[in-house]
């Protein structure tokens, strides 16, 4: 295998889905005190969701709780209870070449600017033939991250 051109630096956010927001904010907001942000509603994603975070500056990890619009149409954001995780990547462009072209399953869409505002892409839940490598069931995002989280997690790493 060629060397990784890119690198995960860290969690960008958990997206957690339910029918409704209200009984995911009054865990994560009311019990565990987490932070409201910012709300993102999308028609084409079904999904209205609540931001909050966890931490802060170039460490601070988004905690989305998302309910869909319409429970009956796709994506069901709530179907699956952990929706997705989010991964910070140093080179976003770089690391789907490079995925790609070792078999990782993309889903449908490229990279596009996300609810945050940050370009974002999607690993599939599922491999096929063509492209036997994917999330085992997850659905991942991968997340260009800023130029200050970069580095900051460059000073970590040392």
């Amino acid at each position: 295998m060629t060397q990784r051109p890119f690198k995960v630096l860290g969690i960008q956010q958990i997206a957690i889905g339910g029918p409704s927001k209200d009984r995911l904010k009054t865990l994560w907001v009311d019990m565990l005190g987490l932070e409201v942000t910012g709300n993102f509603v999308s028609e084409r994603e079904n999904v209205d969701e609540d931001i909050c975070a966890i931490g802060s500056g170039p460490f601070k990890v988004e905690v989305d709780l998302m309910q869909p619009l319409d429970a009956d149409k796709k994506p069901a954001v709530h179907a699956t209870p952990l929706n997705h995780i989010g991964l910070w990547i140093d080179d976003l462009p770089t690391a789907v070449e490079w995925l790609s072209s070792q078999g990782v399953r993309f889903a449908p869409g490229g990279i596009r600017k996300g609810a945050a505002g940050f370009d974002i892409t999607f690993m599939h839940p599922k491999a096929n033939d063509e492209f036997p490598i994917a999330g085992e069931g997850v659905l991942i995002e991968l997340v260009q991250a800023p130029a200050e989280v970069v580095a900051a997690f460059a000073k970590l790493a040392g």
